[in-house]
């Protein structure tokens, strides 16, 4: 693995998609270094408009791009706008890119996903697991548009020489995430449900699927961590994952949701609803290796989590 330090001080640092959970977990960190931050919004510059994106980059000459801008959802929202996440997603990746090598940009951190690997891949999943069996099929369009993403950083890193570095996080949660009651991650799903029927005292909360997949979870501050970490840290073509290295089943995550909510009530499962992939965990020792693990335990995390939700709940 090629580890050069980077300076990120005093750099035009770009964060893609500062308004989304991910971005803007990357702002908060960023605001601890010595940079100059510039964000665009989206009904001044859409990312899939090719044009607007090569001229806004000609104009602002970022040094430093974290790629996070995408169309994210859960499973029903993946396996309903299909169109949509492959259409946006590409469009999003091929425009920054491009727009990157054009104005020589001296790093890019592109954020794929740890759903880019095999449904049924060995666990835990290491990054040479990318591209050796189909995908889950509710995620397909999501997952081959990161993956183009990820081989486009690579190209651009084989012909030119662009230090294009990509990395994989595990399933996250925290400010700033979706709670769209159909289109949400499982994490979010789960806090306003939980919440809800504390708040009607209701007697159980159905949960989607067996509850017998395994998933990790990682607290999305960790990860923007992780990502300036690597920022600085790591120059190589191999793709890095990140996340905890530890996994919890649904049916547990569940109990710890509710537990941290205060809901006190039953749990049932919705065995008609799809579970996805049984298990996705991930590899992390190439991120150990580079010197960084995950600081916040999941009920710390969750209980942030909730602070937000509340926050936003009573601001919405």
């Amino acid at each position: 693995m090629a580890s050069m330090p980077f300076e990120l001080k005093g750099k035009s640092v770009y964060v893609a998609g500062h308004r989304g959970m991910v971005g803007g977990a990357l702002v908060r960190r960023l605001a601890q270094e010595e940079i100059s931050l510039v964000t665009v919004e989206r009904s001044e510059v859409d990312l899939r408009n090719q044009a607007a994106v090569f001229n806004w980059f000609a104009k602002m000459r970022p040094q430093v791009v974290f790629l996070a801008a995408a169309k994210v959802g859960g499973i029903v929202a993946n396996d309903t706008l299909r169109a949509e996440f492959i259409y946006d997603n590409i469009a999003i990746a091929a425009n920054v890119l491009h727009a990157a090598h054009q104005s020589s940009v001296e790093k890019l951190l592109f954020l794929g996903s740890s759903c880019i690997y095999p449904k049924f891949a060995p666990q835990p999943l290491r990054e040479d697991y990318v591209l050796t069996g189909p995908l889950e099929p509710t995620n397909e369009p999501y997952a081959i548009a990161k993956i183009a993403g990820i081989k486009m950083a690579e190209a651009y890193r084989n012909e030119y020489g662009h230090d294009f570095i990509s990395v994989m996080p595990t399933n996250l949660y925290g400010p700033g995430d979706n709670y769209h009651p159909e289109y949400s991650h499982v994490v979010a799903a789960l806090i306003g449900r939980f919440h809800e029927a504390k708040v009607a005292n209701a007697k159980k909360v159905m949960v989607w699927g067996t509850g017998t997949p395994r998933r990790e979870f990682l607290y999305v501050d960790d990860m923007a961590d992780a990502c300036v970490h690597l920022m600085k840290t790591y120059s190589g073509g191999e793709l890095i994952n990140i996340g905890t290295g530890t996994d919890i089943t649904i049916a547990e995550f569940a109990r710890v949701v509710a537990d941290v909510v205060g809901y006190t009530g039953e749990i049932e499962f919705d065995t008609s609803r799809p579970d996805g992939t049984p298990r996705k965990l991930l590899d992390v020792s190439r991120l150990a290796k580079l010197g960084w693990c995950a600081p916040t335990p999941l009920r710390e995390g969750l209980k942030r989590a909730y602070g937000a939700y509340l926050s936003y709940s009573q601001n919405s």
